[in-house]
């Protein structure tokens, strides 16, 4: 039986990377004269209104099923409203959360036909993630960036700091969907629902699609190849305004070993009448603990040789210094009444030790 998370807040599930990320966009130079100029073009009552009038509205009497999906997620969620729903004609699977004050959600027509009723469940808890992590704001900037992108010499936008503004949000927006897939984990609470439709989102479609077998990719992907091909996965992703999806599995997978998961379940989550002003320094600490945690348990290849080298790094260091301890006299033999050790032979002859030796570390 689903959960109901009464009063949660969206803190529950938000990625630590993704509300460091975000604190670091806001402070992109030109980063608000960007986003005025930008919303001085296009106001939430057109984008709403353009929806209202090319695609279709989801309700009790349009997409009944659909309506009803969606209702199941808000009632689990207990979220504070029912946002407009819309399903949009397009080729491609994907859907999205849009607005500022008064978002809604648009579903491609895709989508509905090739996801089943669970795996639409959890792209409707994705998209309700997003909103109530008050993501839509910066989402909706970023889809109207790349749009105007392509009218980049007409538009009042030319001549401002555009490429560093959508590099950040780009940064920001892969970061956010960690979060939003948590939530829609919440919501659904059937881990293997949310990895069935990653699977499909990857082009896992028809007879033969195995939830497991892709997991095991998805760890062959983080463990396998080397420190150059880890260098290679994280250039892949410029541009990109999603993780790739074994990615997203392997962070659900990492989150549910965690416990945290099961924790929320268990009732112990902040809820939002408690949700406090996070300060940004408190935000860059959660995120680096996040990290931090996530490499030390990394299977990644540069992730290993890093661990190795700075472990091999430390032990070097620390001979280093015990010799260099020694050649001055400062550690006492109690034996001798503080005479020094370790710097003269039985004989006194001035013999010196020999300096450690150095540890050759295997990259591969």
């Amino acid at each position: 039986m689903t959960v109901r998370l009464s009063d949660v807040s969206s803190r529950a599930w938000e990625h630590p990377a993704d509300r460091a990320a975000l604190q670091a966009l806001r402070r992109v130079p030109g980063f608000d004269l960007v986003l005025r100029k930008l919303f001085g073009l296009f106001t939430e009552r057109s984008l709403r209104l353009i929806t209202l009038g090319s695609a279709v509205e989801v309700g009790p009497d349009q997409y009944p099923q659909l309506h009803a999906l969606y209702g199941e997620v808000l009632e689990t969620l207990d979220a504070p409203r029912r946002w407009g729903l819309f399903v949009s004609q397009s080729p491609v699977v994907n859907a999205g959360a849009v607005g500022m004050d008064d978002p809604f959600i648009v579903l491609n027509s895709a989508t509905v036909l090739l996801l089943d009723a669970d795996q639409l469940r959890v792209v409707l808890a994705h998209e309700v993630g997003h909103i109530m992590s008050d993501h839509v704001l910066y989402k909706t900037m970023l889809r109207l960036m790349l749009e105007a992108g392509r009218y980049a010499g007409v538009l009042p936008l030319a001549g401002l700091p555009l490429f560093a503004v959508l590099a950040a949000l780009l940064e920001w927006d892969r970061k956010a969907e960690l979060s939003a897939d948590r939530c829609a984990l919440l919501a659904t609470q059937r881990p293997d629902h949310v990895r069935a439709s990653l699977l499909r989102l990857a082009g896992g479609v028809g007879d033969g699609a195995d939830v497991d077998a892709f997991r095991a990719q998805a760890r062959r992907y983080e463990e396998e190849g080397s420190a150059l091909d880890s260098v290679i996965k994280t250039l892949a992703l410029l541009g990109r305004s999603h993780p790739f999806p074994v990615q997203r599995v392997k962070e659900l997978d990492r989150w549910i070993e965690s416990g945290a998961y099961q924790a929320v379940l268990d009732g112990d989550y902040p809820r939002r009448q408690d949700d406090p002003e996070a300060s940004t320094w408190q935000a860059w600490k959660d995120s680096a603990r996040t990290y931090a945690d996530g490499f030390r348990a990394s299977a990644d290849p540069l992730a290993r040789w890093l661990r190795d080298t700075s472990a091999a790094a430390g032990e070097r260091a620390g001979g280093a210094l015990s010799w260099l301890r020694r050649r001055k006299g400062e550690v006492a033999d109690p034996d001798e009444g503080g005479a020094a050790t370790g710097g003269e032979d039985q004989d006194g002859a001035g013999g010196e030790d020999d300096p450690p030796e150095p540890r050759v570390v295997d990259i591969g």
